[in-house]
């Protein structure tokens, strides 16, 4: 079973479509990876195994996944199994029915064979709650997975599963990706249709692909898109797939840079390794330069409508169960209720000019690449980073800014590992397409990916550290 868990998710469907390994060979092989890895990093806290076998039965061979295990974020409902959004208010949750994503996924193949762990309401970047505990980072065990789709990418980087579903509204994909060396992609608003709950018209949060190479996110998103009647902003798929469109896919030709966006503090050392990364776009012809368009206005911006966010999704149930939320939860929660019409039009205002800087950025450019972590792996006892490079931060997610202001955009932006710190730790870079660009910015992070030689170092066992 061992080469099962080793495989891609494109092999592992391709040996699948071919008969030559069954749906049930692929669980029997979830199932006793999770059994021998996840006790030391505690990725998969509620499985479905059973579930997963009955639904094995009816799957059609010739769909996209063919029957190939997936996990789903314990953010987003899958009907009959324990839900619980990292929450003790919802510890015994089972919803009857699943989300639209999952509908989707299951529709094209995908077995749900588990929940992977999250913060309490996906709120803050390190993946712990007080119903199952925190995720650990399999590269060292002492150390964060980040968050909030933590769960997701340590599942993926130790082999328990081939393709991981997250979530990202400030960077809950992306940054645990970069955080274990796994690819992530926050696709454009709309791309992936997902149940509408009571913010149908939400922009900010998006739902999105996880895996350990770029054509395996391209694999899930081809399973993950499409309009559905029930998302107000959802897309239809492209004409072409994704996954096709890699096959023919052409190098940019002209890659801005920027170690910081022009306004946030990173870590010297991601600084210099993702710096290295981004230059290695030359090799294909691309002209790199150093630039990147204005945030200005981003980081307020952000910070009043994620709390407004809250203060939406959240206010109701702060009113009965405040005594069970986390103190950060509550926080901003609070800051979207105190929030004043001039507050909240400033910031669409500051959203809007941003948008129109990016637009017309990419006029002349095909790629913006960054970092998409500001800090290395941290402890994962600490709450989140409070400092760097000596710079004290002010809030929880102030150490996030570099993916949240990208989230402002709309932009697809694409988490792509990249190397390691001086003590094994991992490095991610992330690259922004321009809108509505997944089929280039995979194309582009493809051809680095290829470069850099990373993926090929996973799956991983998890790197147990006796001191923890």
């Amino acid at each position: 079973m061992s080469e099962f868990w080793q495989m891609t998710a494109t092999d592992a469907v391709a040996q699948l479509k071919a008969g030559e390994v069954t749906p049930g060979e692929l669980i029997d092989a979830a199932q006793a990876r999770i059994e021998a890895v996840d006790g030391a990093v505690n990725a998969i806290p509620t499985c479905c195994f059973d579930r997963a076998r009955e639904h094995a039965a009816a799957v059609d061979p010739d769909s996209l996944l063919a029957g190939l295990p997936i996990v789903i974020k314990d953010l987003t409902d899958v009907g009959g199994v324990r839900t619980t959004y990292g929450s003790p208010i919802f510890s015994d949750n089972v919803p009857a029915a699943s989300d639209i994503v999952v509908e989707t996924l299951e529709a094209n193949g995908g077995l749900v064979i588990g929940k992977s762990n999250t913060p309490e309401f996906g709120a803050g970047a390190n993946t712990f709650n007080p119903v199952f505990g925190a995720t650990r980072n399999p590269w060292d065990t002492r150390m964060s997975a980040a968050g909030s789709s933590g769960g997701a990418a340590v599942a993926l980087v130790t082999g328990q599963a081939w393709l991981a579903q997250g979530t990202d509204l400030g960077g809950s994909l992306r940054t645990p990706a970069g955080f274990n060396s796994v690819v992530g992609l926050r696709p454009s608003v709309g791309r992936v249709a997902r149940s509408p709950g009571d913010l149908p018209w939400d922009s900010l949060a998006v739902t999105g692909p996880m895996a350990r190479t770029v054509a395996d996110v391209a694999l899930m998103l081809d399973a993950m898109v499409g309009f559905h009647p029930s998302d107000p902003i959802s897309l239809p798929a492209p004409a072409l797939p994704f996954l096709e469109a890699l096959a023919d896919a052409t190098a940019p030709l002209k890659v801005a840079w920027s170690a910081d966006l022009g306004f946030t503090e990173v870590d010297r050392e991601i600084a210099t390794i993702t710096a290295q990364a981004a230059a290695r776009f030359s090799d294909l012809g691309a002209d790199v330069v150093e630039a990147a368009p204005s945030f200005a206005g981003a980081f307020d911006a952000f910070q009043t409508l994620r709390a407004l966010r809250f203060a939406n999704a959240l206010a109701p149930l702060l009113e009965r169960a405040r005594s069970q939320m986390k103190p950060d939860v509550i926080w901003n929660i609070e800051k979207g209720l105190a929030l004043t019409a001039d507050e909240i039009g400033k910031a669409e205002r500051d959203r809007a000019a941003l948008f129109r800087r990016v637009a017309a950025f990419f006029e002349d450019h095909d790629l913006l690449a960054c970092p998409v972590m500001q800090a290395p792996p941290y402890a994962v006892e600490a709450t989140y980073v409070d400092s760097i490079n000596g710079k004290q931060l002010d809030s929880y997610i102030d150490w996030i800014s570099i993916t949240f202001a990208i989230t402002l955009t709309g932009c697809p932006a694409l988490s792509l590992p990249c190397g390691f710190t001086e003590t094994g730790l991992p490095v991610g870079l992330q690259l922004v397409g321009k809108p509505r660009g997944e089929a280039a910015l995979l194309a582009a992070a493809a051809k680095l990916e290829g470069m850099l030689g990373i993926a090929e170092q996973l799956p991983i066992d998890p790197r147990v550290r006796h001191d923890q």
